[in-house]
């Protein structure tokens, strides 16, 4: 078929010539494929190009690339153009690279400031986030790459991600409206080629098996686009193929033999595995990689001159100037001297964000030599580092100082441990000369690459007496204690950080040292530093400030992907060191280069403010025109700044970052500004906000129109004067207040307008408003429905400057009108199970001649027993109708879906609900093999690093196969199954058919990558239902926590070729129970989706 032909004829044609295997190469790929972040194998036999994929949202991550600002900058200059062409920069060189799939922008709401991918993401709103999203979707996409718009959705925090303990709890209607709605808006302006499923898990189902995926992706918003996971967030093969995932990234544990047994076994519908390699066969064409594929070109140099304009634009315009006493801008004619300080400022400017989002850029212009070039030979710009950044060690403690426990030698005793809390017995002990490590693998022989420990103990004399600076630098967590009294606290997941301490110190007195550490996956660097007495690095920034006429600081925080921030002040005595320098210039204006917002509790001493994110490669250039006023200041806060954490929305302990496994979301809707507005609270700076070097006044409001219709739209005017006498340019913004009967936040941003204005200028704005714009999520009707009532519209400056108000009235709305689905939680093959629709006309209006039919899956049948036919259907009335639905005699286990369509005269409206088919035994179930033979390990894949169980092990603690094994009152039987087979159930939320009763289910079960916990669902023969919790201790730990109890321990285990796990450790079953109602018998027992949980065994007990 040549390439003229429709691309839907063209898929059609290929999909038709692919075997079973090639469609499952389709479906997954590779890390690191290549040089490329990840690559999906081609077919040379039908002609099928390979896709070759890349971080990332703030640029190419590959060498010679250009380092852009970060998201957070783009969103602050509130200009949906410069967005686009911030992308058509980052696809240009993406196609320069070879590059077929850019893995960005990050969409995801910046719920608090805390979270280490604030900086990548754009904004806490979702209209602005959704708008900004999708002109860099356009411009990435102009250049002939694909998009990849991320991370499908509810992920807002590092900590414990891709676990169930980053459950995110959360109501239907704050999904639809704040964390979801940025991905509408992209889909439906911008027409993203994929999209990637995260790491959260939300409402106790992984992101990336979520029927989010195909209810509101691709259902409600129409994306046709392809998605991938997250690299590493797929936990399951036919839970997340039916929910609506296409690709698993990277590696084919699940997408790959698994998928294939489950297509064959009919778990994963044939049509299902057609459409995932259909989507992405769809963009392929539709990008050109048929007939042009691009070739591998990391080599080739694609920064330009013309980027890098680009790059200082961008940071110019999002930089947000928050205060200005009089001293901006810097008139070069007045000026003798200029401090600039602050570590920030010279060699190690903090020009970007961590993790897969970081971009190393072609050289970066510091504060201090932009700052310098542009203050020209006239002006003596010198410059004091004031203090030690976040991330910035000092120099190491030399080996003579330190000596270890024996007392032989110099440096200080190491003990490595393979866990993350230095339990146990250390895997490796031995003499460091220094504590000054930046790992790329296993620190030691024997001990992981990732989640391990270590402890550094001796003693360390001083050189001379005086008081020293101690560092700890480390990424992760990390102790200093000195004479047995810890110093240094910097525990916790995060990047690199420093945290000093000041300890006097004796000439030639040994005193104790202790540095604990854990690494919790990501990088992984520590190191013990310290300054002798003397160097006062912020005594030398102050006596530079004093003598300068004006004084610069640069302070920063460093957020990377990987690691949240502990709270949202100032790292590294920064405070301490602006407190110095307006002290001792009173002409002091600070520069922040932060992801998101942080305190300022020196506010009122210094005379000006600029907050710069992280402005890319440019930084240096860009600062140095906004500060002489070769260009404006044009940004607004695309997030509120608060007073303290304490005001944040998600204050407590159980909101961030969760408790019990829970994170709850339980502000709802009033997520960033709306929270304030609430609450009625006055935060540091409200979003939106942003100073210029002339002053705008708003006036003549203009709604075109007094009342809004259904499906209708209104236009809204107003003017914009430049009543200062320079040009600069403002940001008018248009909030949205609903009638409170919607029970919506009291105001929502639905427009912005940035204008260039001349001296006395005067330009009229204009936005657009749509029923959409003013309806809300009504979760009864699984809709968006528009309420009656009163609606007003302010326009200003920023969320709480709004000087202009206007309005207009719904007067009749038709209102909502669907179909529900009512299903039991699960089903047995060729058993017959009462399902419910309902079709309610909420609506003003009578509904005439409305059918229902329900759709089930092949070789199931349903049967209406109440009429599925109504003439009329009165406002305000439900219709049900009762279905006999009979599950296929061959139905096989796993969730399927039921859907209802409701057709009338003049619409139709859908749903549905999920039923899940029940293994008919535990054995059914089995997913792992979690015991294998010693001289054949390798089939073996309990923790999913290809550990086992050696069935040698257990036979000489007792357990055998078909065996009994005793706990208590409890007695299993153990998999009667051979070595290297299935025996385990890795819990993916299964139903298993059970048959008993008592007083308690108890399951034979362990866990592995630490303790593991999930709700176990009994369901009895009467219908009713009971929910625990089960909690299971880690295989390695060898050690019970509460909720379980320890059956055997194992003298050693099987592991994979190639490891260097010691062979001999011990591994260990645990008993776990949830109660029952005595009287009841048991039918079925609904898992744990957890897939670090292991089940071998189940046992009633009277």
């Amino acid at each position: 078929m040549g390439s003229h032909a429709p691309v839907d004829k063209r898929v059609a044609q290929v999909l038709g010539q692919m075997t079973l295997d090639e469609k499952i190469t389709m479906v997954h790929g590779t890390a690191a494929g290549g040089g490329y972040t990840g690559r999906v194998a081609g077919d040379d036999r039908l002609c099928i190009p390979s896709l070759k994929m890349e971080d990332g949202p703030l640029g190419v991550n590959l060498g010679n690339t250009t380092q852009l600002p970060a998201a957070s900058a783009v969103a602050a200059s509130f200009d949906a153009g410069l967005a686009k062409t911030y992308g058509s920069v980052i696809g240009a060189e993406d196609k320069t690279k070879g590059v077929d799939v850019d893995l960005g922008p990050t969409i995801n709401i910046v719920r608090d400031p805390r979270w280490g991918r604030a900086f990548e993401s754009y904004s806490e709103d979702p209209y602005l986030a959704g708008q900004m999203g999708a002109a860099d979707i356009d411009g990435v996409q102009s250049q002939g790459v694909m998009a990849q718009v991320k991370h499908w959705a509810v992920y807002n925090q590092e900590e414990n991600r891709n676990t169930t303990a980053d459950n995110a709890v959360i109501d239907d209607r704050t999904v639809h409206e704040i964390y979801a709605s940025a991905f509408g808006n992209v889909v439906a302006k911008a027409k993203p080629s994929s999209a990637m499923c995260s790491y959260s898990s939300i409402n106790g189902t992984y992101a990336c098996e979520n029927p989010y995926l195909n209810d509101i992706l691709k259902q409600d918003f129409g994306f046709d686009g392809f998605i991938t996971s997250d690299w590493g967030a797929t936990h399951s093969a036919a839970p997340s193929a039916n929910a609506g995932m296409d690709m698993e990234m990277p590696g084919q544990d699940f997408f790959g033999t698994t998928l294939k047994t489950a297509v064959q076994s009919g778990q994963v519908p044939q049509s299902r595995l057609d459409d995932m390699v259909t989507r992405i066969l769809r963009e392929e064409f539709r990008f050109g990689l048929f007939d042009h594929p691009s070739p591998d070109t990391l080599d080739a140099a694609a920064s330009t001159a013309a980027h890098l304009a680009v790059a200082k634009k961008a940071a110019e315009d999002g930089t947000v100037l928050l205060k200005n006493d009089g001293l901006l801008p810097l008139d070069a004619r007045k000026l003798h001297s200029v401090a600039v300080i602050g570590d920030g400022a010279g060699k190690n400017t903090l020009s970007s964000g961590g993790g897969s989002a970081h971009i190393a850029g072609t050289g970066t212009v510091t504060p201090f030599d932009g700052i310098k070039a542009r203050a020209g030979a006239g002006i003596d710009v010198e410059y004091a580092q004031g203090n030690l950044g976040a991330g910035s060690a000092l120099p190491p403690i030399e080996s003579s100082a330190l000596k270890p426990p024996s007392g032989t030698g110099s440096g200080l005793q190491g003990d490595y441990y393979a866990n993350t809390d230095s339990s146990g017995t250390p895997v490796v002990t031995r003499t460091d000369p220094q504590v000054a490590f930046t790992f790329s693998g296993a620190p030691a022989p024997g001990v992981p690459a990732t989640n391990f420990s270590a402890k550094w103990t001796g003693t360390l004399t001083a050189p001379a007496t005086g008081t020293y600076t101690l560092g700890l630098t480390s990424d992760d967590g990390s102790r200093l204690l000195v004479g047995g009294q810890q110093v240094i606290d910097n525990w916790g997941d995060h990047g690199a950080q420093t945290k000093t301490a000041q300890v006097p110190l004796t000439a030639g007195q040994p005193v104790q040292v202790e540095v604990d550490y854990y690494q919790g996956g990501g990088d992984a660097s520590v190191s013990l530093g310290w300054l002798p007495p003397g160097e006062d690095l912020v005594g030398q920034a102050a006596a530079l400030a004093a003598k300068s006429d004006v004084a610069v600081v640069y302070a920063n925080d460093y957020e990377s992907e990987g690691g949240d921030l502990e709270d949202i002040d100032l790292p590294a005595d920064q405070n301490k060191l602006i407190d110095a320098v307006a002290a001792a210039n009173p002409n002091t204006v600070v520069v922040l280069n932060t992801g998101s917002a942080v305190t300022m509790p020196w506010l009122a001493k210094v005379k000006g403010v600029f907050e710069a994110w992280y402005p890319g490669q440019e930084a240096g250039h860009a600062i140095a025109s906004l500060l002489f006023g070769d260009v404006a200041p044009s940004g607004k806060l695309p997030v509120t700044f608060p007073t303290s954490l304490g005001q944040v929305p998600a204050s407590t302990p159980e909101q961030w970052p969760g408790v019990d496994g829970k994170v709850q979301y339980s502000e709802g809707l009033d997520v960033g500004y709306r929270w304030y507005d609430r609450k009625n609270l006055t935060p540091l700076y409200p979003f939106g906000f942003g100073l210029s070097y002339t002053n705008f006044r708003f006036s003549n409001l203009k709604v075109d129109g007094d009342t809004l219709r259904e499906n209708g739209r209104l236009s809204v005017s107003a003017d914009v004067t430049n009543t200062g006498a320079r040009r600069g340019a403002e940001v008018a913004q248009l909030y949205l207040s609903d009638p409170a009967s919607t029970g919506e936040p009291v105001n929502q941003l639905k427009g912005f307008q940035k204008v260039d204005l001349q001296p006395r200028q005067t330009q009229r704005v204009r936005f657009e408003l749509t029923a959409q714009d003013a309806s809300y999520w009504s979760t009864d009707a699984h809709a968006w429905e528009l309420g009656v009532g009163r609606y007003t519209v302010r326009v200003g400056d920023s969320s709480r400057n709004l000087p202009l108000s206007g309005g207009f009235r719904v007067d009749h709305t038709t209102g909502p009108r669907f179909t529900k689905v009512a299903a039991p939680a699960i089903a047995a093959p060729g058993k017959t199970l009462a399902v419910t629709t309902t079709f309610t006309n909420g609506a003003t209006e009578a509904v005439h001649d409305a059918v229902t039919t329900l759709a089930v899956p092949a070789g199931w049948k349903a049967t209406p027993r109440t009429p599925a036919v109504v003439r009329t259907v009165r406002p305000g009335e439900s219709v049900p109708t009762t279905w006999a639905v009979t599950a296929g005699a061959s139905a096989a286990p796993g969730p399927v879906s039921l859907s209802a369509t409701t057709r009338y005269s003049g619409g139709v409206v859908r749903g549905t609900a999920s039923t899940q088919v029940a293994y008919p035994n535990l054995a059914a179930a089995y997913t792992d093999v979690g015991v294998t033979d010693d001289a054949d390990p390798a089939p073996g894949n309990l923790d999913g690093a290809g550990f086992s169980f050696s069935a040698q092990a257990l036979d000489s603690v007792g357990v055998h196969p078909g065996g009994s094994v005793t706990s208590g009152a409890a007695t299993f039987t153990w998999p009667d199954v051979p070595a290297g087979q299935r025996d385990t159930v890795t819990t993916a939320g299964q139903s298993v058919s059970l048959t008993g009763s008592g007083t308690a289910l108890n399951l034979l079960t362990t866990g592995t990558n630490g303790t593991q916990s999930g709700p176990v669902t009994v369901t009895y023969t009467d219908g009713t239902t009971s929910t625990s919790t089960l909690t299971v201790a880690d295989w390695y730990a060898n050690q019970a926590v509460a909720g379980c109890v320890l059956v055997v321990t194992t003298p050693y285990w099987n592991r994979p070729a190639g490891s260097t796990y010691p062979h001999d450790q011990k591994v260990s079953l645990y008993a776990a129970s949830v109660p029952l109602t005595a009287s009841k018998q048991v039918a079925y027992v609904t898992l744990p989706s957890n897939k670090q949980l292991h089940v071998f065994a189940t046992a009633f007990t009277a």
